[in-house]
């Protein structure tokens, strides 16, 4: 059944919106406080204007975006908190978080571990919002956004991964995950200018079997 995007009038606990295509923003709320955080910054900070760009893009075309994110181990942490404990305390990664604050009307998902799907909300989430496609950005390219990838493909989503806005550690890191996520996966990789996001917001995805 093909979903056309909108505004849902009848929720009865649904997501307000309606829309086959999605965008996730995985841990971009970071502080980058931790092992290895001061070279995935450094190969961050680049990274958040093009997906601030691309966020407001998808704002433009109706695409419903969803944060993503680590709970950093605070298992009585909220959402709201680790924006500010970001943005307020200091931390490495304020420069980065600066520049992809989260609009009140924004989704979000906290996450235990690397997946996004994994012990978290996201299914039933994409699911009232009729998402059969996934544009996916954030960190790291190697681990959250390759489990996250990995079992959205598992759920016959499509794949969207525009390979300059995730990033890993390490370059080797990212491009062997960019490979193995276009050959394994199917996903699109073209960098995000590369992206026609009209097209994306109006043409339902095939299916990726």
């Amino acid at each position: 059944m093909n979903i056309l995007p909108g505004k849902q009038s009848d929720l009865h606990g649904n997501a307000p919106d309606t829309h086959h295509t999605v965008l996730l923003l995985i841990d971009v709320v970071n502080d980058f406080e931790f092992p290895r955080g001061d070279e995935l910054f450094t190969r961050a900070l680049p990274i958040a204007p093009r997906i601030a760009k691309l966020k407001n893009q998808a704002r433009n075309q109706g695409i419903p975006a969803v944060y993503v994110n680590d709970n950093f181990g605070r298992w009585q942490s909220r959402f709201s908190e680790l924006v500010q404990h970001c943005l307020n305390d200091g931390v490495r990664g304020r420069p980065f978080v600066e520049q992809l604050v989260p609009a009140d009307d924004d989704y979000f998902v906290l996450k235990p571990k690397h997946s996004g799907f994994y012990q978290t909300p996201l299914e039933i989430l994409l699911k009232h919002l009729g998402a059969t496609r996934l544009i996916l950005t954030g960190l790291s390219t190697n681990s959250c956004v390759l489990f996250t990838a990995n079992d959205a493909y598992m759920r016959d989503v499509a794949l969207v991964i525009p390979e300059d806005c995730v990033t890993a550690c390490e370059p080797s890191e990212h491009i062997c995950a960019i490979e193995h996520m276009r050959s394994m996966l199917k996903a699109d990789i073209r960098r995000s200018t590369e992206l026609n996001m009209h097209e994306l917001a109006n043409c339902v995805p095939n299916s990726i079997a």
